[in-house]
Parts: structure tokens; sequence; C-alpha cells
């Protein structure tokens, strides 16, 4: 009994971690698969399998973007987070810390930072906030282990999306070849019954 309990929710957490994208379903008998409903025609289930298919490739697209932008977020939280660290040491001396700050593309200014407690963070949507250094450390440690946990699970649906192409170009070349050998027989009993 618990093991059915435990295989359940194996399989329940598994749909959850790909929660929106449609698993492509093997087609073990083409055979059979074809005499269901809405089967009609091996061209409508190609169209089908296609449209399936174009819609794998469409998710593909938006998650790797997604996966783009949080490889690039991730390094600036972690240089982001070092600055802050180095802040940290300098606040409790009187010396000023002598800086580079980017100004445009590719122009910096030189700066002198005095000593400080508060620093400002872009938080997005040209909103920007002051932080105590320990605040925004740790608003920044979050950020770093919540884009970090976001791009391990989009590298797992990516990976299962890769899975579900190929679960489909199989199905598609099945369903054409199941066609071809379909047709090469109607054929072939024509051509027999017209001797």
């Amino acid at each position: 009994m618990a093991t059915t309990i435990d295989s359940c929710n194996a399989v329940q957490a598994t749909k959850k971690k790909h929660l929106g994208i449609p698993e492509a379903i093997f087609v073990e008998d083409v055979e059979s698969f074809m005499k269901q409903p809405g089967n009609d025609t091996a061209d409508a289930v190609l169209r089908k399998l296609d449209e399936q298919y174009q819609k794998y490739k469409y998710m593909e697209l938006n998650l790797a973007q997604k996966k783009q932008r949080l490889k690039s977020q991730i390094p600036q939280i972690k240089q982001t987070l070092e600055i802050l660290r180095h802040m940290q040491k300098k606040k409790e001396t009187t010396d000023p810390m002598e800086t580079h700050f980017l100004l445009a593309d590719n122009v910096y200014c030189k700066a002198s930072v005095p000593p400080t407690d508060k620093v400002c963070l872009w938080l997005g949507a040209n909103v920007m906030l002051e932080y105590d250094i320990d605040e925004a450390q740790s608003l920044l440690e979050k950020n770093l282990a919540t884009a970090s946990r976001n791009l391990d699970s989009l590298e797992e649906d990516l990976d299962f999306l890769r899975d579900q192409f190929t679960t489909t170009e199989v199905n598609m070349a099945r369903v054409y070849n199941w066609d071809v050998k379909r047709r090469s027989k109607d054929n072939l009993l024509k051509s027999v019954e017209k001797s």
C-alpha cells in the first residue's frame, strides 16, 4: 500500500514539475491508434502531430529565452554581492572607497564613495530602493538562490521538452510509414483485381 502511494506521489511530482507542457504519448500500435475517433486519415493525424510539434518548438523558444535571461542575471547578482561584501568591510574605516561606476555603455566615471551602511538596488521596472547593506545582501542572496533554482528547473523542463520532440517525431514517422505501407498494399490489391 505504501509503495503504491509513493509511486503515485512520484508520478504527481513529475507531472507538477513540467506543468504546462503536455506529454507526448508514444504510439505503440499505429493500426489501433488510427482506428480511434478523430483519426480519420493519416494526413489529419500527421497535421495534428505537426501542430503539437510546433507548439513544443514555441515552448522551447520561450524556455530558452528565460534560460538566457537567468544565465545573464546570475553573474550580475554574484558581482553585486561581491561589491556589497567589499562595502561591508570598508564601512568600518573612515577612508573613502575609490571606484569606477558605469555611466553609460562602455563609459565609466571615477568616484570617491565615503563609508556608508546604505545602498540602492535596482529592482527592475525603473524602481530603485535604498537598503541597509545587510538587508541588501540577504535580499540578493535570496534572489541568487531563486534564480539558480529557476535555472535548474528550466534545464529539467527543456530536457523534458526534448523528450517530447523525439516522441512526436517518432510518432510522425510511424504514422507516415504505416500510411505508405497501407497505400502500397491498396495499390497492390487494385493491380491484382485489374489483372
